[in-house]
């Protein structure tokens, strides 16, 4: 069974998930990572999340991203980077386990120029990608000052991260390469042994970047989180390979304008079977999910501008769990109200039940928030449910890719 229940105060909504329930009994739940410390676990709830179509994205630029790294390298925290780009987008939708790795990460920027233009067609304040070739660029051309990291290459076809690793360490910069592993092509599971991830632990690397492919990039890591050493982890993909010089990358102009897919389908001719799959599943989203968020996201705006848009939260206690109420507006305008007072709830490890039936409105801002409140629990091994969803709170939860909160049914 998975972690998390959703507490309905409905008779009519679906049966819980099947592929989640699988998916989280196959692989650690996120109560099986280790334990936060209070203040750093409350900390997450300060992440400047926004719920893109069910995927949480950081509303960040390179700048943020690369003194995060810093802190965690410095910290030796455990610290997992997910890029999200369309392909990411198109796993999240089949995918439960893939997904739940996007939920369990400590950062998100957006990696794909798709994600940006969906965030800003719904008016949120995402500008920038963050993809993973920049960031290693970034990262190796740090000032003098910055402390120099460590890292370690794993995966690609055979050879690249060598080649990879020698180009980086061919030049004075901010990161110096360790170890690399080209594990082959098989299965999570295999590329998994005890002598791999051993391997892995023995270069005290302070970063680990993998290139597998995003599925089972992402999937790896989730699965091995328990059994990792190194503090910082991310699956950059092709960013090795045009480290290596293997894959030519396309020129500023071209990735400026979003065209860099095409440039790729040039360099990767196999890639266009994947970019027309993702590319028709984006039409879908953009008329099915899109355009009616945009939609209702407008009109919402205009009729509540000329009244009043204040939430007021409400707070129960008793043994096993604390009910917080939300009655009005939950807009972004409230965020750090609702962080307050997530975060004094936090402290009792129970159960927290979202009461949402004077609920007459959420944002991608507040979905954001309460995804960054569902991972923090898990952390405390504690549950998020909610309740009194009415029709229009459903709806929008199911236009913004996150139904699966809304699977199983419990009462209070």
């Amino acid at each position: 069974m998975t972690d998390f229940e959703i507490a309905l105060s409905r008779s009519d909504l679906p049966s819980p998930m099947a592929a989640y329930d699988a998916a989280e009994a196959t692989v650690p739940s996120p109560a099986g990572l280790p334990a936060l410390a209070d203040a750093a676990a409350q900390s997450g709830l300060k992440r400047s999340v926004y719920c893109v179509l069910g995927m949480p994205i950081d509303a960040v630029d390179m700048a943020t991203v690369v003194h995060r790294i810093e802190t965690a390298a410095t910290k030796h925290a455990a610290f997992l980077i997910s890029t999200p780009n369309l392909n990411f987008l198109v796993n999240c939708l089949s995918d439960p386990e893939f997904k739940q790795s996007l939920l369990e990460s400590d950062l998100c920027p957006p990696d794909g120029a798709p994600i940006v233009w969906i965030a800003r067609f719904l008016g949120l304040p995402i500008k920038e990608r963050v993809t993973g070739a920049d960031l290693l660029d970034r990262l190796h051309v740090r000032g003098s000052g910055a402390r120099r990291l460590t890292i370690f290459l794993f995966g690609g076809a055979k050879g690249v991260a060598a080649a990879a690793a020698k180009a980086l360490n061919a030049k004075p910069g901010g990161l110096n390469c360790v170890g690399t592993m080209d594990p082959g092509f098989g299965e999570v599971g295999e590329m998994s042994q005890d002598h791999i991830i051993g391997t892995v632990h023995s270069s005290g690397a302070d970063f680990l970047v993998l290139s597998l492919g995003a599925k089972k990039g992402q999937l790896w890591l989730r699965r091995n989180h328990n059994r990792l050493t190194i503090p910082i982890r991310a699956h950059l993909g092709a960013a090795v390979s045009f480290q290596a010089g293997i894959i030519k990358r396309a020129p500023p102009m071209v990735r400026a304008w979003g065209l860099e897919w095409l440039w790729r389908i040039k360099e990767e001719h196999h890639l266009w079977k994947r970019y027309r799959h993702d590319g028709l599943v984006l039409l879908r989203l953009l008329l099915t999910r899109v355009l009616p968020l945009a939609v209702l996201t407008r009109w919402h705006r205009f009729r509540w501008k000329y009244q009043s848009q204040d939430l007021l939260i409400k707070q129960s206690r008793n043994d096993q769990s604390i009910v917080i109420s939300l009655c009005g507006i939950a807009s972004e305008t409230h965020i750090p109200k609702a962080i307050s007072c997530f975060e004094e709830a936090l402290t009792g490890n129970r159960t927290i039940i979202i009461d949402l039936l004077n609920t007459q409105l959420i944002d991608a801002r507040f979905f954001g928030l309460l995804l960054m409140l569902r991972k923090e629990l898990a952390s405390r091994r504690a549950k998020l449910l909610f309740t009194g969803v009415p029709p229009m709170i459903e709806r929008l939860f199911r236009l913004n890719e996150l139904g699966f909160l809304l699977s199983t049914r419990s009462s209070m």
